[in-house]
């Protein structure tokens, strides 16, 4: 039995803090006493860790990525070791990845696939949602298939006609399905439809640098696809997860519905929290970096959505990392900003952002860790395994250093893309120690992982629903 003591730091859960000593035993979490307790003086251990002055908490829950994706004749430049050993310099523990079906293909050959490209290659655990491209009667069963096998959540999308577009006959079909086998529906919501006209306009004018993407995929048509999501759900009678929601009108469509009684959850992205339009706007197509859909919004917006992280309206922050190399990837836009690949680089940085809105006023640090940790573990089904500090859970553990100042860079970064979103940006906060499972992955600030600990996890069905 190997065991491990934390001792000394500031214990901290979506619900406590409390200066604690954590006690792991084969992978888990063992025990918490408080700090100079008898309790906490009787922990011994083959290994103690010295976390003074520091923050203790649970490793984050990423819900949101895209390893490996194939997109616009290309593939999102992270693979799963790369991007999962990313994720653990910057203290997410969890990722739950999205399996594409192919439109004419099953669920479970798109499963198949991903499982194969993650097995063996992860730093960090894993789980994955499933892409419903094609809706049809054997889609229909093959989705109970998967709730019962661990993969209880399903994305469609309202956008990207003849790719991953489904119309609202499949939408609601696979709604109904939902409802009855307890899997969550994940939405893209945006009038695809709509945005491909506004496209075609656009260039037709000749409007074709980085900036217009984000113009055409105007905030009203997220909103009205966001309206016609829960309106469908609510035929359904299914639960509804909105994914990356960046624009006001969407979080006030989804307050009403919250307010209504409605099973229906909302996620935003630090990109949509620190970035804008002024970044697509870039000179010399440098705005092609940021270019991911939902677009970037004017800055007002995030009052929107930090006030909607506030209020529960939003419950999650994931990153829907996807990203693409600006040297030969971002590039085939250049002349067609509607051939510029979607997708931005994040996962690395989601726990330092969230930790400096906590410095800079937005957010409080319990609700930090609801967002970052607790509430999209709940969401997916992984709690209490996943996303808390508490007897039985696993130990996946992050010793952060709340006053360490860092330059996020391109230069200093782990995920495997030639920029970051946010070069030069300083934030206060640092992750110095990780642990997967009780395993030590980061090292003060020297990865000591390796590609095959992180293991698939099987979710159970979402844990919000009333």
């Amino acid at each position: 039995m190997s065991r491990t003591v934390i001792r000394g730091g500031l214990v901290i859960t979506a619900s406590d803090e409390i200066h604690a000593d954590v006690l792991i035993e084969d992978g888990r979490i063992a025990a918490l006493a408080a700090s100079g307790t008898p309790a906490a003086e009787a922990f011994t251990a083959d290994r103690t860790l010295d976390a003074t002055g520091k923050y203790v908490l649970p490793g984050g829950v990423d819900a949101h990525t895209h390893m490996e994706l194939p997109f616009g004749g290309t593939f999102a430049s992270d693979t799963f070791e790369t991007g999962t050993r990313a994720a653990a310099w910057g203290g997410t523990t969890t990722i739950v990845d999205f399996a594409v079906q192919s439109v004419g293909r099953s669920l479970r050959e798109g499963l198949d696939a991903w499982h194969a490209k993650a097995e063996g290659n992860c730093a960090v655990d894993y789980g994955f949602h499933m892409i419903v491209s094609d809706v049809n009667d054997d889609t229909l069963k093959e989705m109970d298939l998967l709730v019962d096998e661990g993969v209880t959540s399903f994305k469609q999308f309202m956008a990207y006609p003849g790719v991953f577009y489904s119309d609202d006959g499949q939408i609601l079909r696979a709604m109904q399905r939902s409802a009855d086998n307890g899997g969550l529906i994940m939405m893209h919501a945006e009038n695809g439809i709509a945005i491909d006209v506004l496209v075609q306009q656009a260039l037709a004018r000749g409007e074709t640098d980085p900036r217009h993407h984000g113009e055409v995929r105007k905030a009203l048509l997220e909103a009205e696809a966001t309206h016609r999501a829960i309106r469908l759900a609510q035929v359904a009678g299914a639960p509804l997860y909105v994914v990356h929601v960046s624009a006001a009108e969407a979080v006030a469509e989804l307050t009403r519905a919250r307010d209504d009684g409605l099973n229906v959850f909302g996620e935003t992205c630090p990109q949509y929290l620190f970035l804008s339009t002024d970044n697509l706007a870039e000179p010399e197509f440098a705005g092609a970096k940021y270019v991911c859909s939902t677009p970037l919004r004017p800055r007002e917006h995030q009052a929107s959505l930090w006030r909607g992280l506030r209020g529960n309206d939003l419950q999650v922050v994931s990153t829907d990392h996807c990203p693409f190399c600006f040297v030969g990837q971002k590039e085939l836009g250049r002349g067609d900003f509607s051939k510029i690949p979607n997708g931005l680089p994040g996962v690395e940085h989601r726990m330092d952002l969230l930790h400096q809105a906590v410095v800079d006023g937005h957010i409080s640090r319990r609700r930090w860790i609801e967002i970052a940790c607790a509430a999209p573990a709940r969401m997916f089904g992984l709690y209490p395994k996943k996303g808390t500090l508490a007897p039985g859970a696993d130990a996946d553990v992050v010793i952060y250093d709340p006053h360490a100042e860092q330059v996020l860079s391109a230069e200093t970064h782990h995920m495997n893309v030639d920029y970051s979103a946010y070069e030069g940006k300083r934030v206060t906060g640092r992750v110095e120690t990780v642990l997967s499972r009780g395993v030590p992955v980061i090292t003060e600030r020297e990865y000591t992982g390796r590609a095959g600990h992180g293991a698939y996890t099987p979710r159970s069905t979402c844990q919000y629903l009333t």
